[in-house]
């Protein structure tokens, strides 16, 4: 059993910044993928960002050049800093882990707004 706890949430002005943190405790040695999904409202829940164990990242294309995913593998952590913030980027934001099976965190909301 993985559990994952999100932090790193909040309203931010357009063209803000905002960075969100998940930390992985539990069966964390079977972990290989870790990342970020997002589900705005009366919509489905989309991949934004992953991340392997080795470093190998995939981002949807609407966040390209504006989020970065890293990951602390000593601290079991995963990071999403999200740069030049757009309204559209509203949704919670939950990240992921996958080992046996896709484990999920309870989610963070991310409201960009004036």
């Amino acid at each position: 059993q993985v559990r994952l706890v999100e932090s790193g949430g909040g309203l931010v002005q357009p063209g803000g910044s905002l960075r969100l943190s998940c930390a992985a405790s539990g069966s964390i040695f079977s972990i290989n993928v870790m990342g970020w999904y997002r589900q705005a409202p009366g919509k489905q829940r989309d991949l934004v960002a992953s991340i392997t164990r080795g470093g190998i990242t995939n981002y949807v294309d609407s966040v390209k050049d504006r989020f970065t995913i890293s990951r602390d593998n000593a601290k079991n952590t995963v990071y999403l800093q999200m740069n030049s913030l757009k309204p559209e980027d509203t949704a919670v934001y939950y990240c992921y882990a996958v080992s046996k099976r896709t484990n999920w965190g309870q989610g963070t909301q991310v409201t960009v707004s004036s």
